[in-house]
């Protein structure tokens, strides 16, 4: 068992506000470029005559690097400087968008994408890493939660950024707009920040780092790609099986480890494990509900891109308000109640959800989506918070890069499960007299998505069609948003009953449990 160093006091400092600040609009950027490349993708596809396989990798490039770099990412700061290694990721990461913004082909996107993928791995397990020096315990949970929630927003923004974008610029302008923020970001940190590091931690274990590289990208690379090539398919067993088998050779090598890069000795503190499955679990459940809304809103409702952004406001509403609200309530009923509250708030939010019918109208989404908002906020930085606060400070940035790679790891599950889900419904359901009447081989385009189906009906002058597609979408929705609120309220009941009540201990004062 590794012996944990002792938590460290750490007065606030003085510049901390201004450098908070800062660490939000880095957190903003990066939540864009989780989705404000989905809008662009039509354009540049047509502009770079991209195949839809390649359009899946200018997406994909990005979460596979960006997941699998965190872990090693984290004992980097710990070893050579966290102030000095948030500097280089938000460097890589604003060469990697200046390259973005001068590519004229798919490769060289796809590789921007990777390298920005890079610098976000970088970024943000030691920008959470650094709070604890500059924040004291009363503060730091405002401090986390205002991190949380501009990742958080930025996944919503990044649609009304980019639609604004595109509607004004050519496509480049979505990696363009990345370069003043990080700049900005590089210049808080030189200015603002104080140097933090762990005088104990060990030189970069490079096998250890391959086999979390190569176990955790090809996980996610076959989870990505499971829903297109089928999670029976030779290739996708295959990966997945690979991926497992270099993860446990990662936990057997790291058992041995005197510091290890998988620190396995933090997921048996409870209040750490149980917070970040909590934590995991609440982006689930938001990845589906982020896959399964902007078709909705942009094609069956039939707003434009920037419309499409802008009808996504009251998740952020709901995610301002629980930011705000989260550490007083956190302060007198205790994490675990909130937790539990609001993955209960993000239950009912999903039943609601689940009742939309074809003629329900955007006001009946925005009531559920800014209740979505709400249950999210809640539980989402709470766990985080509380997960975070178990860490000593000397192991500050490997905890945050295993804390925030378990959580990507969740989000590609939601988008990767819950997406087959929605298209295996809807291809099942778009069927009858609509689909009948098609010329031969059309049928197979409108089960590809309702996006195509939509086309395909424009071009033949199919109403019909459409018609039917949009209501076979909304049966994929609902059953999306059932599966939700089946996951949410398990996790809040697990939550309930599993979480430590208020003062048990969950922030140690000298780093044991």
């Amino acid at each position: 068992m590794v012996t944990l160093h002792p938590t460290i006091d750490i007065p606030p400092h003085p510049r901390r506000w201004w450098a908070l600040g800062a660490l939000v609009a880095s957190f903003l950027v990066l939540g864009f470029d989780l989705t404000i490349l989905n809008v662009a993708l039509p354009t540049m596809a047509g502009q770079l005559d991209a195949s839809t396989g390649e359009q899946q990798w200018m997406a994909d490039a990005y979460v596979i690097v960006f997941a699998a770099l965190m872990l090693p990412a984290g004992l980097l700061g710990d070893r050579y400087g966290r102030r000095r290694m948030l500097i280089a990721g938000l460097a890589v990461f604003l060469l990697g968008s200046l390259a973005g913004t001068l590519a004229d082909d798919v490769p060289t996107v796809i590789a921007a994408r990777a390298a920005m993928g890079i610098g976000g791995a970088l970024v943000t397990p030691l920008a959470l890493s650094v709070l604890p020096t500059l924040f004291g315990p009363d503060e730091r949970g405002r401090a986390v939660a205002a991190v949380t929630s501009a990742s958080a927003l930025g996944l919503p923004l990044g649609p009304i950024v980019g639609g604004w974008l595109l509607d004004h610029y050519w496509w480049g302008s979505v990696f363009l707009i990345n370069v003043p923020m990080a700049a900005l970001g590089i210049t808080a940190c030189i200015l603002l920040l104080p140097e933090s590091r762990d005088p104990a931690a060990p030189r970069l274990d490079l096998t250890s780092t391959a086999l979390t590289v190569a176990g955790l990208g090809t996980l996610i690379y076959a989870i990505i790609e499971a829903p297109h090539r089928g999670w029976t398919a030779p290739l996708t067993l295959g990966l997945l099986l690979t991926g497992t088998a270099l993860i446990a050779a990662l936990v057997v090598r790291e058992r041995g480890a005197t510091r290890p890069l998988l620190d396995l000795d933090l997921l048996t503190r409870r209040p750490f494990l149980l917070n970040t499955l909590a934590a995991t679990l609440v982006m689930f459940v938001l990845a589906g509900l982020m896959f399964v809304l902007p078709p909705y809103l942009q094609t069956v409702l039939g707003n434009d891109a920037f419309g499409t952004g802008l009808r996504m406001l009251p998740l952020m509403g709901g995610m301002l308000i629980a930011a705000k609200a989260c550490a007083p309530l956190a302060a007198r009923y205790g994490a675990r109640a909130v937790i539990g509250g609001g993955l209960a708030v993000l239950t009912c939010a999903a039943l609601l959800g689940s009742r939309t019918e074809p003629g329900s109208g955007y006001g009946y989404v925005a009531l559920w989506l800014g209740t979505a908002g709400l249950g999210f906020g809640f539980a989402v930085v709470a766990a985080m918070e509380t997960a975070l606060g178990t860490l000593p400070a000397d192991r500050a940035g490997t905890g945050s890069g295993l804390l925030m790679t378990v959580r990507q790891v969740g989000s590609a599950l939601g988008i990767a499960l819950l997406g087959s889900l929605l298209s295996s419904t809807y291809g099942d359901r778009v069927t009858g007299d609509a689909t009948a009447a098609l010329p031969p081989g059309a049928t197979g385009t409108a089960r590809e998505s309702v996006v195509a189906a939509h086309l395909l009906a424009e071009r033949l002058g199919a109403p019909e069609l459409a018609r039917a597609a949009d209501a076979a979408y909304l049966d994929g929705m609902r059953l999306v948003l059932l599966v939700c609120a089946a996951a949410a309220l398990l996790t809040a009941l697990a939550a309930l009953v599993l979480l430590p009540p208020p003062g048990d201990g969950t922030r140690p004062a000298d780093g044991r449990q």
